[in-house]
């Protein structure tokens, strides 16, 4: 993988990463909505339930002496009807909203889960990309350095191109000589 290829992929994760960033915002913007509309709700019940039964115990008396002389069984049996139809339908509008939160509870922890493993995923593939770029440049820094090695020596011994593109070289003829054979003769330096 060259440099090109790598910095596309690091461009194309970091879009990524902002697009997932911009879809974390706006779930945690709607359920920051939504927990406001259910504190909203939770705040209104009471009064609702208060303004309804004011509502009701201020017509009560004048209900019970109108109806004091059909009985008053009937009238109350009715009132305790409609207090369990409004405190069932508010329970069970209680645990939809009880149940809407915690799926939204789930949503979010997921997706913090799968931000972290994004994280990671782009963190293991950065730390294995610096691995394999510093494993290839030290190869290429030491295959340099042989060659670096090799051009001093020649540099520094008293040799030329002959007839022919063949190497020519001034032989110390004093010298040690090397070799199984001793067929090898140092070169004379400039």
């Amino acid at each position: 993988m060259d440099e090109q290829q790598l910095s596309a992929l690091i461009s194309k994760t970091a879009a990524l990463m902002e697009q997932f960033d911009r879809r974390c915002g706006a779930i945690d913007g709607r359920l920051q909505t939504l927990t406001g509309e259910l504190e909203t709700v939770a705040r209104q019940v009471p009064a609702i339930v208060r303004q309804s039964a004011d509502g009701s115990l201020a017509t009560l008396p004048a209900l019970i002496m109108d109806r004091m002389s059909a009985g008053l069984e009937r009238p109350v049996h009715d009132y305790q009807q409609r207090v369990r139809t409004a405190g069932t339908e508010i329970e069970g509008a209680a645990r939809r909203l009880s149940g809407q939160l915690a799926r939204l509870e789930r949503l979010h922890r997921l997706l913090l889960w799968k931000t972290v493993g994004a994280m990671a995923a782009c963190l293991v593939l950065l730390l294995g990309g610096g691995a394999w770029l510093s494993m290839h440049y030290a190869g290429v820094i030491r295959d340099n350095q042989l060659s670096a090695e090799l051009l001093r020596a020649y540099n520094g011994a008293d040799v030329t191109l002959c007839d022919g593109g063949r190497l020519c070289a001034n032989i110390d003829t004093g010298a040690r000589r090397y070799g199984e054979r001793g067929q090898y003769a140092p070169v004379a330096p400039r």
